[in-house]
């Protein structure tokens, strides 16, 4: 059988000049991705009807997930997981967790969503990967305030993949089925995030990857592709979610990963090159060809989108409330409005939704709608009050280079 590539220039033509249009308007302080989502939206079978995901688009499609995922999981600083860090974001967490049961809960009575439990946990995630660069423009990266919010997202992250996993998988098991072959999976993880660790330690072998890795075999590219694609096999062969099998997979490496002598010191930049600069955007743009837009024509819809809005604040927002005892309030208030940023996980797992029949065309559309208002408007308003303040991280460089002086 031929393929055709026409769809997929599209695509990829879109993933292009989606930054590249953003790059002419720096002051404007929009990820890219709700770009690429909405001119996905303008090409596909909604608007302009250009492009239609064919095979070509839609493998490429399920890597850029896979993809996503797994460098969700490398963002994980599980150095910073531990004290009153790790204490308050886990209670967070619960917290958030709890409200979103209730939340689930509440539009499943009023008739709005199918299952609660789905609802809940795709509203417990927060886009890692959107706040960091955030908290870098604002010098925040190494503050407490800073540390809080990566942990607190990568916890969300991370409790978001493993509830979605465990409890909807597209194979039927039961519960405890799911928890054994779940743990088994992260055993067999550890296992072989442990024995690459070990033969990292050989010096012959380390020698090898070294004289190996930037030239054209790209070594250690190629053997996180290989963990990737491992794992993500297992998972999906146990029946479990992809996404779990990739995040773990970034998980695993952020682990292994704890040293420059272990691993080139622009490896993690180069898997990034990969992801963002080639599968990404492609999962991104297809995911807005395949947006449903007449789904929000009905004025319910439409309502739905404010109300899903106000749901991803509540779950993720209040539960900042915890870490009063360790910010000030202004601080603690920007530490919810930053926590209420989701899209990515919005997209993956409602993309799974549909496919298992536990969410509508109309609730996928429109929870998607609020996912784009949150990472337009959140981030922007935590930078802007960030700035207002006068930033942690400095003032204790400040303090440390008097003290030298």
């Amino acid at each position: 059988m031929q393929l055709h590539y026409t769809n997929l220039l599209i695509v990829v033509a879109v993933g292009f000049a989606a930054p590249l249009l953003l790059g002419f308007f720096p002051k404007v302080r929009v990820p890219s991705v709700v770009l690429e989502l909405i001119a996905g939206i303008a090409v596909g079978p909604a608007v302009l009807g250009w492009v239609h995901v064919d095979a070509p688009v839609s493998v490429l499609s399920a890597v850029g997930l896979a993809i996503l995922l797994f460098l969700a999981g490398l963002e994980i600083e599980f150095h910073k997981l531990r004290g009153q860090v790790l204490r308050l974001t886990g209670i967070g967490f619960l917290v958030s967790f709890a409200i979103a049961i209730a939340l689930g809960l509440a539009f499943h009575a009023a008739g709005v969503v199918k299952s609660p439990l789905f609802l809940a946990i795709v509203l417990c995630a927060t886009s890692l990967g959107v706040l960091v660069p955030v908290l870098k423009d604002a010098g925040e990266i190494g503050s407490k305030f800073g540390q809080l919010v990566i942990a607190a997202g990568s916890i969300a992250d991370f409790g978001a993949v493993i509830l979605l996993s465990l409890f909807f998988s597209r194979e039927s098991k039961s519960t405890t089925t799911q928890v054994l072959l779940l743990a088994g999976l992260i055993l067999v993880s550890l296992l072989v995030g442990l024995t690459i660790r070990g033969v990292e330690h050989s010096a012959r072998i380390r020698r090898v990857l070294r004289r190996l890795q930037d030239t054209t075999a790209q070594i250690r590219v190629r053997g996180a592709f290989v963990l990737l694609i491992g794992l993500v096999a297992l998972a999906t062969n146990l029946g479990l979610e992809v996404i779990l099998g990739a995040f773990i997979a970034g998980a695993i490496l952020t682990l292994i990963d704890r040293d420059e002598m272990m691993t080139h010191p622009e490896f993690r930049a180069k898997l990034e090159s990969v992801g963002f600069g080639v599968f990404i955007p492609i999962f991104f743009v297809a995911s807005g060809v395949k947006y449903d837009l007449n789904a929000l024509s009905g004025a319910s819809t439409l309502a739905r989108i404010p109300l899903f809005l106000a749901a991803i604040v509540l779950a993720r927002g209040l539960p900042a409330l915890v870490y009063r005892s360790a910010l000030p309030p202004v601080k603690v208030f920007t530490a919810g409005v930053m926590q209420a940023t989701t899209l990515p996980f919005i997209v993956a797992a409602t993309a799974i939704g549909r496919e298992i029949g536990v969410i509508t065309a109309a609730n996928q559309a429109a929870l998607i709608a609020a996912g784009l208002v949150s990472v337009v408007i959140f981030p922007a308003l935590g930078l802007a009050l960030l700035q207002r303040e006068p930033r942690e991280g400095a003032a204790i460089q400040t303090t440390t280079k008097e003290a030298v002086t």
